[in-house]
């Protein structure tokens, strides 16, 4: 971390797999699904595990809520994504998306180029910007669909991110995901 803090993993067993977390005392960096692409990209090589430390109790409470259910407040945690400005763009507007809907990566990429005073912004930058998104879950990249709703380019997995959705209510259930809760 640029401020010095310590950073801390920790780890929670969710219904998609267990996720890494990382964290300084005072908020979360990092939330990582099982074989997420780019895992830890962000992570400092002298992070140590700290599974009761600083932020990790909250986070746990946070996730605990949402895998059953709830709708708890994202800005409940304070989050601490280490990026690029773009990418910081990127995610302010992934942050923006409501509970239980979905847009598209050209959607995204249209409002980082206005917020930027561009033009137009291609879909595949706003696409690997997304993709590269540290916080998953809190920063809701899962609620990104390609044009006509497709699931596509999920870093933690295509399954992962039609369970993430099924469970808010953004889409219906998908016969054959693995992790499809059946209601």
């Amino acid at each position: 971390m640029a401020d010095g803090s310590k950073v801390f993993t920790a780890h929670y067993l969710s219904p998609v797999g267990l996720l890494t977390l990382a964290g300084t005392p005072d908020c979360l960096t990092g939330l990582w699904l099982p074989k997420q692409q780019y895992f830890g990209r962000t992570l400092p090589a002298d992070a140590e595990p700290g599974e009761g430390e600083g932020i990790f109790p909250m986070a746990r409470i946070w996730l605990d809520r949402y895998f059953a259910g709830e709708r708890p407040d994202p800005a409940a945690l304070p989050l601490a994504p280490g990026g690029t400005p773009f990418q910081q763009t990127v995610w302010e507007i992934l942050r923006e998306i409501p509970y239980g809907t979905v847009t598209t990566y050209a959607a995204v990429a249209r409002e980082a180029a206005r917020r930027m005073g561009r033009e137009r912004m291609a879909c595949r930058a706003a696409g690997g910007a997304i993709a590269r998104n540290p916080i998953s879950i809190l920063i809701p990249c899962h609620r990104v669909v390609g044009t006509g709703g497709r699931l596509t380019g999920y870093a933690g997995g295509l399954a992962a991110k039609a369970f993430l959705l099924e469970r808010e209510g953004a889409l219906p259930l998908v016969p054959g995901n693995p992790f499809a809760s059946g209601r």
